[in-house]
């Protein structure tokens, strides 16, 4: 009985410790999502902007 007791205790600090951890990543996650969707963001535009006065450059150019 004493070491189903010892082996419950391991067992539920460790599920106790895994629940903790991802409850603390989950919120990291979600930042590190928010930071690629705002990074994905930026680039587009700035391909975009780049784009648009390549394009006029090149379109005067000789070949």
């Amino acid at each position: 009985m004493e070491h189903f007791s010892s082996d419950a205790v391991q067992g539920a600090f460790s599920v106790a410790v895994a629940a903790y951890l991802l409850v603390r990543m989950e919120s990291r996650l979600d930042g590190l999502t928010n930071a690629i969707v705002r990074l994905n963001a930026a680039i587009e535009l700035l391909t975009r902007n780049a784009g648009g006065a390549d394009g006029a450059r090149r379109g005067n150019e000789t070949v």
